[in-house]
């Protein structure tokens, strides 16, 4: 028997509902499908997770392969447009976090002249409040990740960052907080 019969036979059974046959058809193609994904894409990592939702999708839509066509082309088509969508996705995601990172920078960054007072003035700080400070207020740590952190008692960083906030705001011309 030609083993387009045999894939013909299978996909049968596996239309029926048998499991077995299905997984006959994922062993006799499943290195053929990753092996095309891993050129396609160039990631082995990517190819292999695209194999296993092809032969999932394909499981889910096996009754969509028409009678007489190529099982293994069926399944490459499905790996492939799997494999577009998940770069798409990934090239979203990219841009999102990058957009994401420069409004960050653009919201947070101060300008130059108040960056080097800033500057200035955290230098004026004593080492232990310049370590709380810098956590708390510029790495948003909460105060008692701070503390482990700093292996300091929590009190004590919380002293650290009061005494530190109010001597950056009296070196930098700020009131109550406010410019």
């Amino acid at each position: 028997m030609n083993p387009e019969g045999l894939d013909e036979i299978l996909v049968r059974a596996a239309r029926d509902g048998s499991p077995e046959a299905f997984g006959r058809l994922v062993e006799r193609h499943q290195q053929a499908v990753r092996g095309f994904l891993r050129r396609a894409f160039g990631d082995w990592s990517l190819a292999d997770d695209l194999a296993q939702e092809t032969f999932i999708a394909a499981w889910e839509r096996l009754g969509e392969l028409r009678e007489g066509a190529s099982l293994r082309a069926w399944l490459c088509g499905i790996g492939y447009r799997k494999g577009l969508s998940a770069q798409r996705s990934a090239g979203r995601a990219r841009r999102r976090e990058a957009d994401y990172a420069a409004s960050r920078e653009t919201a947070a960054a101060p300008r130059s002249e108040e960056r080097i007072a800033l500057e200035a003035a955290m230098a004026g700080l004593p080492v232990e409040q310049r370590a709380a400070v810098a956590l708390c207020l510029a790495a948003d740590f909460s105060h008692a990740e701070a503390a482990q952190a700093l292996g300091a008692p929590l009190g004590t960083v919380k002293s650290h960052v009061a005494r530190g906030r109010a001597r950056l705001a009296q070196a930098l011309g700020v009131e109550n907080g406010r410019a």
